[in-house]
């Protein structure tokens, strides 16, 4: 038997906003974002035709919602009939599931492409005399039940291989009602379960894996995303499974412990990538102590190396602050705001103080800080 080869993708979820994201000055990050994702498909092209590949599985949510725009949905499907010789299966997942997004897929059914197959019914499809695709589609969005309880009684082809495709969380794993049984590859005798929903990498099993959305979307696996390309020998014979990194944007957080006489700017600077930044999102997460000289310095390399990123962020809420007299004698020695000063401190180290009100002290001491010395430069 001939190696059968293909791609396994998830969750591209075309459309998306990112409406929750701060835009950057110029107003084109999102822009940006959604563009990248579109650019996705014609890097899963080139995955499939740099490893031989003539089939890219795509298992579940595709469109980031059940009513994508038209000029979505036919800009996707002629990126993916542009790909000579390719393939793609696309399964209904929870955000472009059957029943609320029924007319998107009527409409992926009307206007695709001939390479390009909704996965819409769960029964067994061959893609290749060799292989039998089994989809299990979801049909809500929240349905509560094991997604895959299907395929141990789908049939297949005598000596054809069993390629499963399906979408949710593996019991154990995740928090949101996951349900599909770890063991499923064995239970359905399947030579490979390609699995969508978590949008990061992750190996359940040799025949069990999420290959993550191949362009992220989130600060949580700090890493560009990938596709996987598999190769499988035979019915039986366990999956070659390669990662190809398709991601061009890197979402990445960092976390950034500060000592008191710590050069703050210093560390920040040597913490961040010297290389690349226009592709970054990066989440820097300040703490430990640091005096106000510090924290003022640490803002101000923040600021200045903002620019340079597609996203930079400086979060300080776990940052306390180290009080000294040099900083409290930088913004006066006597008078008003001396007083202020000395007071917001106080305010600042009092335990009987609720803590928000004790933040709220150290943050307006700050602010004074750095409006006292932005004024003498």
């Amino acid at each position: 038997m001939t190696a059968f080869r293909f791609i396994h993708s998830s969750d591209l979820h075309l459309g998306r906003r990112f409406a929750s994201l701060p835009d950057t000055p110029d107003g084109n990050l999102r822009g940006r974002l959604m563009e990248a994702r579109h650019a996705a498909i014609g890097r899963l092209a080139a995955a499939a035709r740099d490893h031989g590949a003539a089939h890219v599985l795509l298992a579940g949510d595709t469109f980031d919602s059940a009513t994508p725009s038209a000029a979505v949905v036919r800009q996707a499907l002629a990126a993916m009939g542009e790909a000579e010789g390719i393939h793609w299966w696309l399964l209904p997942g929870n955000h472009d599931n059957l029943r609320e997004a029924e007319p998107l897929w009527d409409a992926i059914r009307r206007d695709a492409p001939a390479n390009v197959h909704a996965l819409t019914e769960a029964a067994p499809v061959e893609c290749a005399p060799e292989a039998t695709l089994l989809p299990c589609p979801v049909e809500w969005r929240s349905a509560g039940r094991d997604p895959t309880e299907p395929l141990a009684g789908m049939p297949s082809a005598p000596g054809a291989l069993r390629l499963a495709l399906a979408h949710g969380g593996v019991t154990d794993f995740t928090d949101s009602g996951a349900s599909v049984p770890p063991d499923r590859d064995r239970s359905a005798r399947l030579d490979y379960l390609a699995l969508g929903d978590w949008h990061g990498r992750l190996e359940v099993g040799p025949r069990v894996h999420y290959p993550g959305s191949p362009e992220q979307d989130r600060f949580r696996h700090d890493r560009r995303g990938v596709c996987l390309a598999v190769t499988l020998a035979g019915p039986g014979a366990p999956p070659e499974v390669t990662e190809v990194e398709t991601g061009s944007f890197l979402w990445a957080r960092k976390s950034l412990r500060l000592t008191p006489g710590e050069d703050a700017a210093a560390a920040l600077g040597a913490l961040l990538p010297a290389t690349g930044r226009r592709g970054i999102l990066l989440t820097v997460e300040a703490g430990g102590r640091a005096s106000l000289a510090e924290q003022a310095a640490l803002r101000a390399t923040a600021r200045r190396a903002a620019p340079e990123f597609a996203l930079f962020r400086l979060v300080t809420d776990a940052l306390a602050s180290h009080y000294e007299a040099a900083d409290l004698d930088e913004i006066d020695r006597a008078g008003a705001l001396r007083l202020a000063a000395d007071r917001l401190r106080d305010e600042a180290l009092d335990e009987a103080l609720a803590p928000e009100q004790r933040e709220i002290a150290a943050q307006a001491l700050a602010r004074l800080y750095a409006i006292v010395r932005e004024g003498r430069t």
